[in-house]
């Protein structure tokens, strides 16, 4: 003969592990759905833009291309930089460009990138050089820019929208 005893308090935490259950998945079925607006779009640009396997000379010029510049078909620069452990004044404000654009370097805090400078060809109503900068990590770009060579230059989001001050 087979004897299964269950006491109350048994019963009272099924009971209450099987409410608790309902009310999420009523929770869960109450949360509303909806599509990204062109408003929302716009304080997250990189959804619109591919920051991922950019490992080549040919990838990094098309990703460029995804902002619309023309670069030279060589970096003028291809230099290994380290990331700082501890942001001054200066990269703190470089970071805040980041920022605007989606990205964060504060994650990469300490890593080895490869930073890349391509020479712009199709920057309009400027006289200067104009350079595009891009920060690669294992293939991923975690930063970049667009800048003047000039002294009074100007330095901005790689969409060309935000600039620094």
């Amino acid at each position: 003969m087979f004897i299964l005893s269950i006491k109350a308090s048994t019963i009272k935490i099924a009971t209450v592990i099987c409410a608790s259950v309902i009310a999420l998945v009523v929770l869960l079925t109450m949360i509303p759905v909806t599509e990204p607006t062109a408003a929302s779009l716009m304080y997250s640009p990189v959804s619109s833009y591919s920051y991922v396997n950019v490992k080549t000379n040919e990838d990094r010029i098309n990703f460029l291309k995804q902002f619309g510049w023309e670069v030279e078909s060589e970096p003028s620069e291809n230099v290994k930089v380290t990331i700082p452990t501890k942001f001054d004044k200066i990269f703190v404000g470089y970071n805040e460009l980041q920022k605007q654009q989606g990205l964060d370097l504060g994650k990469y805090k300490g890593k080895d990138v490869t930073r890349y400078t391509y020479k712009i060809t199709n920057f309009e109503n400027y006289n200067g050089t104009v350079y595009a900068n891009i920060i690669v990590y294992r293939g991923k770009v975690i930063g970049g820019d667009i800048c003047s060579a000039d002294l009074n230059g100007f330095v901005m989001t790689l969409d060309g929208t935000v600039k620094l001050p």
